[in-house]
């Protein structure tokens, strides 16, 4: 029996006859998007029915949590639906699948660990749709309501450096500023180019997925920013570039103009010079790892192993 066969649908009562414009696509595993749901919720009135909200709990196999997701769904204004696998598919299947579940023409990709900065975020995404019908709008990044314990603060660092950009930088290179976190996509862009599955673990199949994209479509960048609440400790980005680099690999070989001209890569094959290259790396680790360095520094030296980790790949 396959798991499409074996996954847990639930709808809630606005679902059966909602006509949306939007679908909101949420996969998450093993964490709790009620408040997301809720907040988004707040826009019901005004959307109007043109929006729909569509989750996939990826193998998170906790029975309370699902139970009581159920629950707050039922008491949602916006349609929604809840996929619940009994094991995890990865990022780019479970994305692919929930696009199966979508009805509107056009999808957001919304992480849940996301919080959207302003009272009118799916107001301004359906505005865009009506306006332009763009083939692939990514709204931006924002740490503007995410947590301040110094635990995270080397991660704030990182993303404030690279992620948190506005549109009009992001437009300088469209495909290299894009993130299934706050993406818009249309349903006939998708149909030609889908997530990859070759991609497992951790990072870079939203990135290749857009290089692929922008050879046939145009990227529109807007500013319509999301705060990513979900920051990690040093330890756990560590170990997200460990399993990054697999995919950086492939990356690299699928498009090896492109990604040339990043700074990663190039950060990449300089260390790749190195005659001491794992010991280099072990050291970068540690002066991350360390609280008694300041926070830029410590920063600059996770780069630098992300790069270092990277070096295999080049």
């Amino acid at each position: 029996m396959s798991s499409a066969s074996r996954a847990d649908i639930h709808d809630n009562p606005g679902w059966p006859q909602a006509q949306p414009a939007l679908s909101v696509l949420m996969p998450f595993l093993r964490d709790d998007p009620e408040a997301l749901l809720r907040r988004l919720d707040t826009e019901a009135a005004a959307l109007a029915g043109r929006v729909e909200l569509v989750l996939l709990d990826d193998g998170t196999g906790d029975a309370a949590l699902t139970a009581r997701l159920k629950t707050t769904l039922d008491a949602l204004t916006l349609p929604a639906r809840l996929i619940s696998l009994p094991a995890n598919e990865g990022r780019a299947r479970g994305r692919n699948r929930l696009t199966t579940a979508a009805r509107a023409g056009t999808w957001l990709f919304l992480d849940s660990d996301m919080k959207p900065d302003a009272a009118t975020f799916l107001q301004t995404w359906i505005a865009l749709i009506a306006r332009d019908d763009p083939a692939v709008a990514f709204g931006g990044f924002s740490l503007d309501q995410a947590p301040t314990d110094a635990r995270f603060a080397v991660h704030r660092a990182l993303s404030g450096a690279s992620e948190c950009v506005p549109a009009s930088e992001r437009a300088k290179t469209p495909e290299k500023y894009v993130y299934t976190s706050n993406l818009l996509v249309r349903r006939d862009v998708f149909a030609v180019e889908s997530f990859d599955p070759g991609f497992t673990g951790w990072g870079w199949e939203d990135v290749e997925w857009a290089m692929r994209v922008s050879r046939r479509f145009d990227v529109v960048h807007i500013d319509n920013p999301a705060t990513h609440m979900g920051l990690d400790t040093v330890a756990d980005l560590a170990r997200k570039f460990d399993q990054g680099a697999v995919n950086f690999a492939r990356v690299v070989a699928l498009h090896p103009q492109i990604v040339q001209t990043y700074p990663s890569y190039k950060a990449a094959r300089a260390l790749k010079r190195l005659p001491a290259l794992p010991l280099a790396r072990r050291l970068m680790r540690r002066a991350a790892l360390s609280p008694a360095l300041p926070t830029k520094v410590r920063a600059f030296a996770l780069r630098m192993y992300r790069a270092a980790v990277y070096a295999d790949a080049v």
